[in-house]
């Protein structure tokens, strides 16, 4: 209730106090791009992979997918990692500018839903969301950081997304079901098959999936094989049914 009251703080301050655009300092009111900005955040092409959201011709699933499927099912992602969204990322996960979660889950509950969204928005009221099955996920799950990565940032950037998400489209969500017991080496400079076996054995799930249908929240997909390791391990752990749920995706 605290921090409810206190986000209500905060967005009425935000709504009535000039600020500046994050990326160009253009003065702005109740929001954190102006809408150039906003407009310039890069989008994915319509037509991609179902399951890891990387362009095909069709619509239909890429050739890796179908050579190699991942052990999520499929991908929702809000944007394309690029110029300028990339430096609002690099701002949030290392700069602690903790108000772009908002950003971030109000745009990808907007692609979730199929709804065309305000990118600006702070909050705004629940969204149902509806599957390709027809029907909600059961529960929503993030990334989970090493504890060592955590004391060190201070917070899990994943899981102030999927914190708001949850809030945002009415659904359950559990902070702590997953854990990362294994501090790896970062992914960046490896390549597909060392990223892989760099995972190994890097996430456990103590919680009981059986039967349910999960979205696992990260704010960038690059390889998939953080995401897709911890799919393999939550579908271990009972879940049918994984979606990988991101802010944005890499191509």
């Amino acid at each position: 209730m605290f921090r409810r009251y206190l986000n209500s703080c905060v967005q009425f301050v935000q709504s009535r106090v000039p600020q500046s655009c994050l990326l160009c300092g253009t003065g702005v009111r109740g929001a954190l791009l102006c809408a150039g900005c906003a407009g310039d955040l890069p989008q994915l092409p319509e037509m991609r992979c179902p399951q890891c959201a990387l362009p095909t011709p069709d619509g239909g699933l890429c050739g890796n997918c179908l050579k190699r499927p991942p052990h999520f099912d499929r991908t929702r992602a809000a944007f394309r990692y690029g110029f300028p969204l990339d430096a609002l990322v690099q701002a949030y996960k290392y700069r602690h500018r903790l108000e772009l979660a908002d950003l971030f889950a109000h745009a990808l509950a907007g692609e979730l839903v199929g709804k065309v969204l305000p990118v600006n928005a702070f909050a705004g009221p629940p969204l149902k969301r509806v599957g390709p099955n027809g029907g909600a996920v059961d529960l929503i799950l993030c990334m989970p950081l090493h504890p060592d990565r955590l004391a060190e940032r201070g917070y899990n950037q994943a899981t102030e997304i999927a914190r708001r998400l949850a809030r945002h489209l009415q659904q359950p969500w559990a902070a702590e079901a997953c854990r990362r017991i294994r501090a790896t080496p970062p992914q960046a400079g490896l390549g597909l098959k060392a990223r892989r076996s760099n995972l190994r054995g890097a996430f456990v799930c103590d919680a009981d999936l059986s039967g349910m249908r999960v979205a696992l929240v990260d704010d960038v997909m690059t390889s998939g094989s953080s995401l897709n390791e911890l799919a393999r391990v939550v579908k271990k752990a009972g879940a049918v049914e994984v979606e990988a749920w991101v802010v944005a995706r890499t191509l």
